[in-house]
């Protein structure tokens, strides 16, 4: 849930500022508060996060897993950023465990927004959340195409859509849990896996990746960029769940991505020294600045990053750290006004 929004739930807090601490934590572009204090949506957050992790935990147990494994891979689908306790992964659970692990880690992606719309009752709402009906639409499609793909690799149909769909549920929230090798898997498959790293789950959750909000808002963008070469005399604004997105939103959208794009660039040329393969080195700053965990090739769900140099460990731990905390306040932090002292 992030350091600041815990420190917003548990201590009061007044001026201006509360709120820019709460976006400079909360990814994704816009953070909307629920109630009209910031501390009550922190709340709100918390007692929603809680509420679920218990059900997952409870969820686990009634399914024959011990206390430590319900609670540790609880707490990191959770906070869609686990390691597994076991070295084969999540391999050795049964289909039904994997199955609570995959939901669980597909909820937690999603925009806490909507759940308090439905714990508001304000259905309608929820069901129009456009962020929410994509990030459902992408798993279903990355998991059909995944399921075609690599069909006949395991022995039944179930046991391919279950493989499937824990994988991609696992990579677009960035949990990174994995029941399999998907680097054995086919290179069509490899590639949704790897493009799933960057879009990453929900404005809003808990989540990695750029954001399905950004990407959908990014679309609509360059559809209006489109239509305006088009029809160069039309007056088109773009909506968001049927509200118009204001500039100042667009605007740091486009900023992120530069930056997200800049800082991508450079860390994979840094990396690129150790003179591992192009995949290798591509899926490693991949899955460290969107926070992913399992890569491919040698950083694969079978592998990990032991073979890299210390520069090259720097410059992904520093990854990590920009990704989670949405680039700018860990930029803030190489800003020499930052640091100068105010008389």
């Amino acid at each position: 849930m992030g350091v600041l929004v815990f420190i917003l739930a548990i201590l009061p807090m007044k001026g201006g500022s509360v709120m820019n601490l709460m976006k400079a934590e909360s990814p994704g572009p816009s953070v909307s508060k629920f109630v009209p204090r910031v501390r009550g949506t922190a709340k709100i957050l918390y007692q929603i996060y809680i509420v679920m992790t218990i059900v997952l935990i409870l969820s686990l147990l009634i399914s024959g897993m011990t206390l430590f494994e319900s609670l540790t891979l609880s707490f990191g689908a959770a906070g869609t950023g686990g390691f597994s306790i076991l070295n084969s992964g999540c391999a050795t659970y049964t289909a039904a465990q994997q199955w609570i692990l995959t939901i669980g880690m597909i909820l937690f992606g999603v925009n806490f927004n909507f759940y308090y719309l439905i714990l508001c009752r304000k259905f309608k709402a929820a069901a129009l959340s456009q962020e929410v009906r994509a990030y459902f639409l992408i798993i279903l499609v990355a998991v059909a195409a995944i399921t075609v793909d690599i069909y006949g690799t395991y022995p039944s149909l179930g046991e391919t859509v279950r493989h499937a769909a824990f994988q991609v549920g696992s990579i677009i929230t960035t949990t990174g849990y994995a029941t399999t090798d998907f680097n054995l898997w086919p290179e069509f498959s490899k590639t949704i896996l790897l493009l799933l790293m960057f879009i990453g789950a929900c404005a809003g959750s808990t989540g990695g990746g750029i954001k399905v909000s950004r990407v959908l808002i990014l679309l609509k963008t360059v559809k209006k960029e489109l239509m305006s070469i088009v029809h160069p005399r039309s007056v088109k604004q773009i909506h968001f769940d049927k509200r118009p997105v204001e500039h100042e939103v667009l605007r740091s959208i486009n900023v992120f991505l530069a930056v997200y794009m800049t800082i991508f660039a450079f860390s994979l040329l840094l990396v690129s020294i150790d003179e591992f393969s192009l995949e290798t080195n591509f899926s490693a700053v991949a899955t460290t600045f969107n926070n992913i965990g399992p890569g491919m090739d040698k950083v694969g769900p079978m592998g990990n990053f032991s073979e890299y140099s210390p520069l090259s460990k720097i410059v992904l731990t520093f990854d990590m750290l920009a990704g989670r905390l949405e680039l700018f306040p860990m930029l803030i932090l190489f800003s020499p006004s930052t640091w100068r002292k105010r008389g």
